[in-house]
């Protein structure tokens, strides 16, 4: 009875194209933005994010806007729909988020859904995670399970969707139907999602066939971050949510699937939205006509970011996180003198005479051809706004002073890492919080790595007060689960690993304090883009063993942090 159920999808053409199907006249709907996380799952924004991403892609006023394409803007900062979320931009040629502070990025994806569905009424199913907060189910499943939960069934099988999950409406219990561990689900009320205009047909069921399911089914690439995950097939849009017991697994209908390694090209601005692609984005607003992003109907108020500015800045347009520190204390035009961060910028950079015509600067979204964006918020003596320079390694072009913004607004620690590859010149250190890093051995083997014992690291933060390298100095922050405890093989490529971990440590790059995926919850220590394995003998969760591609991952991920063998030689 389950699978008969529809999950209320729909797919559009992007802005600019023909999209209208024939047959198909325009029907009213609602808009989604997902973004995905590290184990391929889909997370929904909130009502208020998508309408303010939906008002940003059609209001014709926005700078970001590029000719011929449709697209109103090209980058948005999330941080001024929710303040949690200032680190974030997404990238719309893309289809990425990027997060300014740690340079990860991950896709996202925007879905249509009938206005009649859980995600029009603003209703939210969500799963209760290990740290006792809760977390939303993709929003096709929360469509599914509304229909199923109004319809009167008091159980239903998540299968259809990719998920090996029971769902008891009446214990609201949700069930792991392998391992039998249980999880308690919850339906919340929230804001709903911005109404627009659906011109392809509607899902009909569970399975579909429709450009857009197609576009994110397991047939295309995960992501393009250094990341592996276990998945159900033939479906990878879904992976089983993220649990700390272990539980006895057979191999049978499970793979894994290793995520795409970002390419370096050597393409130097930022990529152009593929005009065969149908991704769902909406249709610019015409003069005078309402935006469905932010309706009079839905009561949706997008909250300004709380930035003192002395004048009207370009910085909004741009990666905005990189400065937000430094701009959010400012009253006056800030100044840099001639000293450490311009000598950094000068070391690594080589200046250009002419700058390239039809290429972007990504970190302020600018055409090099024009003045740095952040030209109205920083000034130097020596370095002037259309200054170009080019990263002496890999080539990458951007605004001298866009550099020098993003250097300020860092650890000032005398590296760089480009924004458009993450090559690292320099020695780069993050903000891990002081803490205690123990290591120890025991018999016992790793699934997969039979041959050999097990290395355990454990991982001791306490709370404490934020450092004027974290995003609100002065304010306290949390230590939520501390002792971690993580494995690794104890063979020679465990032990290698071992050896740049405890690099990585010194230089303050495993943890870092920001806002958690699980929770929600900010200012607290959370794991900073280096994969660990914290559970021994089930990969249910994509945190166990066995996991052939751990340690090469992993290795890929400590390079990427600028932790290599050359540092064991140091």
């Amino acid at each position: 009875m389950a699978a008969a159920l529809g999950a209320g999808s729909s797919s559009a053409g992007p802005p600019g194209l023909p999209n209208s199907v024939p047959g198909h006249a325009a029907l009213p709907a609602v808009a989604v933005w997902e973004w995905q996380d590290e184990f391929g799952r889909w997370r929904p924004y909130r009502g208020s994010v998508c309408s303010f991403i939906e008002q940003a892609l059609q209001t014709p006023a926005q700078k970001g806007r590029r000719s011929g394409t449709g697209l109103a803007s090209s980058s948005i900062p999330l941080g001024q729909a929710d303040a949690t979320l200032a680190p974030y931009v997404i990238d719309i040629p893309s289809l990425m988020q990027f997060r300014q502070d740690t340079g990860t990025m991950r896709s996202v994806r925007r879905h249509l859904f009938a206005q009649d569905s859980a995600a029009g009424q603003g209703i939210v199913w969500e799963w209760q995670n290990d740290e006792g907060g809760w977390s939303p189910y993709e929003m096709k499943v929360c469509v599914f399970l509304e229909q199923a939960f109004t319809h009167g069934l008091r159980h239903v099988d998540l299968s259809s969707l990719g998920y090996n999950y029971d769902i008891d409406f009446v214990s609201l219990v949700q069930t792991n139907k392998t391992s039998r561990f249980q999880r308690g689900i919850q339906r919340r009320m929230d804001t709903p999602y911005p109404v627009t205009t659906a011109t392809g047909p509607l899902h009909t069921a569970v399975a579909c066939s429709c450009q857009q399911c197609l576009l994110n089914s397991g047939t295309g690439p995960i992501t393009t971050r250094y990341r592996h995950s276990m998945i159900n097939l033939p479906s990878s849009s879904a992976v089983p949510q993220v649990s700390s017991r272990t539980a006895a697994l057979s191999s049978s209908g499970l793979g894994f699937v290793p995520y795409n390694k970002p390419t370096l090209s050597g393409a130097r601005s930022a990529p152009r939205l593929n005009t065969q692609s149908a991704w769902a984005l909406p249709q610019p607003v015409g003069a005078g006509a309402p935006s469905p992003g932010l309706s009079a109907s839905n009561g949706v108020s997008v909250p300004n970011l709380p930035v003192e500015m002395p004048k009207p800045s370009k910085v909004n347009q741009a990666l905005a996180g990189w400065w937000k520190s430094l701009i959010a204390s400012m009253m006056d035009t800030v100044t840099v003198t001639p000293s450490e961060p311009e000598q950094v910028v000068r070391k690594y950079l080589e200046e250009l005479r002419g700058a390239p015509a039809d290429e972007d600067c990504i970190i302020c979204m600018e055409k090099l051809a024009s003045p740095s964006g952040y030209s109205d918020a920083c000034e130097c003596k020596t370095i002037k706004p259309e200054a170009v320079g080019q990263l002496t390694k890999c080539q990458h072009a951007f605004h001298l002073l866009c550099v020098l913004a993003m250097y300020a607004n860092g650890n000032k620690d005398g590296s760089l890492q480009c924004p458009s590859c993450k090559t690292i010149y320099g020695e780069k250190t993050g903000t891990q919080p002081k803490g205690k890093m123990e290591v120890s051995t025991f018999t016992q083997s790793l699934p997969g790595h039979q041959d050999c014992g097990t290395i355990q690291i454990v991982y001791s933060i306490s709370r404490g007060i934020q450092g004027p390298e974290h995003p609100n100095p002065g304010m306290p922050y949390t230590a939520r689960g501390f002792p971690r405890y993580c494995y690794l093989p104890d063979n020679e490529k465990g032990r290698k690993v071992l050896d740049l971990l405890r690099v990585a440590w010194k230089r303050r790059l495993i943890f870092t304090v920001g806002t958690s995926s699980t929770t929600g919850e900010s200012n607290t220590v959370v794991w900073n883009e280096i994969h660990h394995k914290t559970e021994m003998d089930t990969n249910l969760s994509g945190h166990g063993y066995p996991d052939p591609n751990y340690l090469d991952n992993v290795l890929a991920e400590l390079a990427a942090q600028g932790v290599t063998e050359a540092c064991l030689r140091q």
